[in-house]
């Protein structure tokens, strides 16, 4: 048996199309609009996103300049007091120097000249004790002989 063809008709077949193009477009303009109502939506999200993203961002250079700021000072401070301890046997080397070539020279030195001192402060006392005590027996009278002398 030989079975017939479906009947082409081809005004059916135009209108087919033309319907399913139809629909094509209608699908198209309804994903446009779709995209457009969520496209502003996803934009804010972004935004949003965006906004937290450099907040966090911001936070963690805060943080990490503060305590690069923080290990600095500590750094800064570790060098001071090394080079004031450097400074401080700087300085005792030129005082023992410069106290070796006074001593070469014959200068006395700070505690010599304080011995001196005390040593002339004790005989400028015993010098003023002998003079007031020499005024004393000058001014006493003499009970010796006296000089027109009566020796009967």
């Amino acid at each position: 048996m030989a079975t017939k063809p479906p009947h082409f008709d081809p005004n059916a077949f135009t209108d087919t199309m033309k319907e399913s193009a139809q629909q094509i477009w209608l699908a198209g303009l309804g994903a446009f609009s779709k995209a457009q109502q969520e496209g502003g939506k996803a934009f804010e999200t972004l935004v949003k996103n965006g906004i937290d993203l450099q907040r966090k961002t911001q936070e963690t250079a805060e943080t990490k300049l503060h305590e690069a700021t923080q290990k600095m000072s500590g750094i800064a401070q570790e060098l001071n007091q090394k080079a004031t301890g450097q400074w401080d046997k700087l300085e005792t080397i030129f005082e023992d120097r410069v106290a070796k070539a006074l001593h070469k020279m014959g200068v006395p030195s700070a505690e010599q000249l304080t011995s001196l001192l005390e040593r002339i402060e004790a005989l400028e006392q015993q010098l003023s004790a002998a003079q007031t005590s020499k005024r004393k027996t000058s001014s006493e009278p003499k009970t010796n002989a006296s000089p027109g002398g009566d020796a009967s």
